[in-house]
């Protein structure tokens, strides 16, 4: 245990590619005692493993090193551990490479690494073994899918990150642990917290949560982006967790964005499904926690409830679903429909019958209006995927194909693109995996390997989530007030945040007043969901209230196909649809429109 103060966690990455930046910014911009990144998602696991297909020494997010490099010295100098997901798919890997880099800077940092999340080679003995694996939609067992799995990875909790804070590691890389472990584990080791201190680390994951995509909770994405007087990007964010498990939010003073309760909650609804959060380590409850404004950019998180973990750890299991490409040819002006069932007619006839490939998704995406003012508003959209586990079928044969009728199809005929190859594309396969069969391992600096237990295994209090709860906050709803209303857009009285989560999406949405908020808890049922999103019309959807936050939570079950790299979606991780779902037109009642 280092002290009683909170400890300062700071984010420098949302995913494998954010701002190269943010690692120097946060080191430079004020002080912090633990730098974290996120750079994985459900698709960059498979990003990874093509990667690792043509190097086997590749696997993990290089770009942390460049960031690393930046930082460093600093980092030794100031006393700051790093801790970071960067390691993917090769986190000894990584760990190897960051000491290479430390050499040639002529530094020498203590470098530990976690293992144990990689399953792949043992799926077959846990299928023999009677673990079904069932998908966790659809409740297929793995036994039935139709293609070997690339990787599979159980997702793992944060106590190896605090063991090897404690052993004195300087850096930390990770493989496939929680996004919030990242903050679990070093305010665990700050605080000398105990396996069943779950209030205190419930409290932690929820401020995991809340950093771990950075910016999106200092006001990147936000729905009402309007308020942010400072146009700069958005300074990465910081969390400040205390003994108890509360913390501050905040970001680096002169940093652009803004940290209030709503650019919070916006990433507090981020890709969640039921108020109970299942993590390694405990069940968080977000119908518990209490958002207060505390100073500027600071907003503080406290009463967050926490329960024993479940028996269980997520795994996430990826396939290679076959290859795929894209063109989208571009029609313009009159005829539109007609114009797009010739192209498609046309296409397929020199390909050989839609029927030679595996799947087709044709979408025809109108842009177009009646007597334009401008070419560009006189233009739709004809976007044709073919997918296929022969890549010859759908590389260059498909996109030159439509080439091809560029002097022999419908009149005005241009692509968005040239002519593309095909490229690999992932199927994805959530399911369970009892906790005891995971072995959770972290390689300490001085190369000795310790086993972390499981909670659920160690002293035999695991829960479910739901179990243990201890109620929530909540506010008066208020009542509808009585009156006329008017047809206007939804996001006139709430924002969104919507994303992905495998196939499915969650669409989170909020409001800032007791009255708006009893408004939008009567109005917004699954059925009225149904009739706003007309692509949910066949598809489970789950309806949560959290009250504390204003807020409704919905998913919609296989909206994303089987996952981000195998949909054909044109917005594959639903980022947009938050936004749709506002600009649809309801009756609102006047008196909550404030005019």
């Amino acid at each position: 245990m280092i002290g009683k103060r909170p400890v300062r966690i700071a984010n420098c990455s949302g995913f494998y590619g954010d701002r190269m930046a943010a690692a120097r910014e946060m080191v430079d911009g004020g002080p912090i005692d633990v730098l974290t990144g996120d750079y994985l998602a459900e698709l960059t696991m498979f990003i990874l493993w093509k990667a690792r297909r043509k190097d086997p020494s590749a696997g993990y997010a290089r770009t942390f090193l460049t960031q690393l490099e930046q930082v460093l010295g600093t980092c030794l100098d100031r006393g700051i551990r790093i801790v970071v997901n960067a390691g993917g798919l090769n986190p000894a890997g990584l760990a190897e490479q960051v000491r290479l880099l430390a050499r040639r800077l002529g530094l020498a940092p203590k470098v530990a690494h976690i293992e144990g999340d990689d399953l792949l080679g043992r799926l077959g003995e846990l299928v023999a073994a009677g673990h079904r694996l069932s998908h966790l939609d659809t409740g297929r067992p793995l036994a039935e899918a139709k293609a070997e799995p690339v990787s599979a990875n159980a997702y793992l909790g944060g106590w190896g990150i605090a063991a090897a804070l404690e052993a004195g590691a300087d850096v930390v890389i990770c493989p496939r642990v929680t996004d919030a472990s990242l903050v679990v584990g070093p305010a665990a080791w700050w605080h000398g917290w105990s396996r069943t201190d779950y209030d205190a680390l419930a409290g932690a994951v929820v401020a995991g949560h809340v950093i771990e995509c950075g910016p999106q909770a200092t006001g990147g994405n936000y729905s009402w982006f309007e308020e942010i007087k400072d146009p700069r990007c958005p300074g990465f964010p910081i969390a400040e967790v205390a003994a108890d498990g509360s913390s501050v939010i905040t970001k680096h003073p002169g940093t652009g964005g803004l940290v209030s309760p709503d650019t919070v909650t916006a990433q507090l609804l981020y890709e969640i499904a039921g108020p109970a959060y299942a993590n390694p380590d405990v069940v968080a409850y977000f119908d518990t926690l209490r958002l207060d404004q505390v100073g500027p950019d600071r907003v503080r998180i406290s009463g967050t409830k926490g329960g024993p973990p479940p028996r269980s750890l997520k795994i996430a299991i990826n396939f290679l679903g076959g290859y795929r490409n894209t063109m989208t040819l571009v029609l313009t002006g009159l005829d539109i429909e007609r114009k797009a069932e010739l192209a498609r007619r046309q296409l397929f006839d020199l390909l050989g019958g839609e029927e030679s490939f595996a799947d087709v998704d044709v979408r025809l995406i109108r842009y177009d209006r009646e007597d334009a003012p401008s070419n560009e508003q006189a233009t739709a959209h004809l976007r044709i995927t073919v997918k296929d586990p022969d890549p010859v079928k759908v590389g260059r044969r498909f996109s030159d194909a439509a080439m091809e009728l560029a002097l022999a199809g419908y009149p005005g005929f241009h692509t968005t693109t040239p002519p593309t190859a095909e490229s690999a594309y992932g199927v994805y396969w959530p399911a369970l995996i009892p906790a005891e069969l995971v072995e959770h391992r972290v390689v300490l600096p001085d190369g000795d390997t310790l086993v972390i237990p499981h909670t659920s295994v160690l002293d035999g209090s695991a829960g479910e989530p739901g179990e243990g709860r201890t109620g929530s906050p909540v506010e008066s709803a208020g009542e509808v007030p009585a009156g006329p209303t008017r047809r206007v857009p939804l996001g006139r009285i709430c924002a969104a945040r919507s994303g992905d989560k495998g196939g499915n999406a969650n669409i989170g949405l909020w409001t800032r007043d007791a009255a708006s908020y009893a408004w939008l808890r009567g109005h917004l049922t699954t059925d009225r969901l149904r009739e706003l999103l007309p692509e949910a019309a066949g598809l489970e959807i789950q309806r949560y209230e959290l009250p504390n936050l204003r807020a409704l939570n919905f998913v919609v079950v296989g909206l994303l196909g089987a996952g981000v790299a195998e949909t054909a979606r044109p917005d594959p991780q639903a980022k947009g649809l938050g936004e749709y779902l506002r600009s649809r037109h309801v009756d609102i009642p006047v008196a909550l429109l404030g005019d």
